[in-house]
């Protein structure tokens, strides 16, 4: 399940790629989507530290993409958040490891089962865009 997290930070990230202005103050998104204003700054903090956003101090300062909405994929943005897409460690690209309790990987019906969910999970966010969520009306 996507968190509160990810969901406030997908949602400032729409937020900025729609806006025109090239900064954005933190209070600003978090008026405009109801996002607590402490939380969304120490998302937006997170996002920094991911390359995903940057920002500029000072009275015209704010927050802005670092990079194309174009080039900011979902997946990225969901791992940076809430870690690996996969529901499970032992069916996780990023983050991999072995259930201890596991005797035969290859023959675990539930790890193949959540590695399809993963593959699932992945095939989507990995190819959505920020940019797809601002210009697609489907979405």
């Amino acid at each position: 399940m996507l968190s509160m997290k990810a969901k406030y930070a997908l949602k400032a990230l729409i937020h900025m790629a729609q806006m025109d202005k090239p900064m954005l103050p933190s209070k600003q998104i978090a008026e405009a989507e109801d996002i607590p204003q402490k939380f969304l700054d120490n998302i937006l903090q997170e996002l920094r530290q991911n390359g995903i956003v940057d920002s500029k101090r000072g009275i015209f300062g704010g927050y802005f993409l670092a990079k194309s909405a174009s080039d900011i994929f979902l997946g990225d943005i969901i791992r940076i958040i809430d870690g690996p897409l996969a529901p499970i460690r032992c069916a996780s690209l990023t983050a991999y490891q072995k259930c201890e309790d596991c005797r035969d990987e290859a023959a675990c019906r539930l790890r193949h089962l959540m590695l399809d969910v993963r593959n699932a999970m992945s095939g989507v966010l990995d190819n959505r865009c920020l940019q797809d969520l601002v210009t697609d009306p489907a979405l």
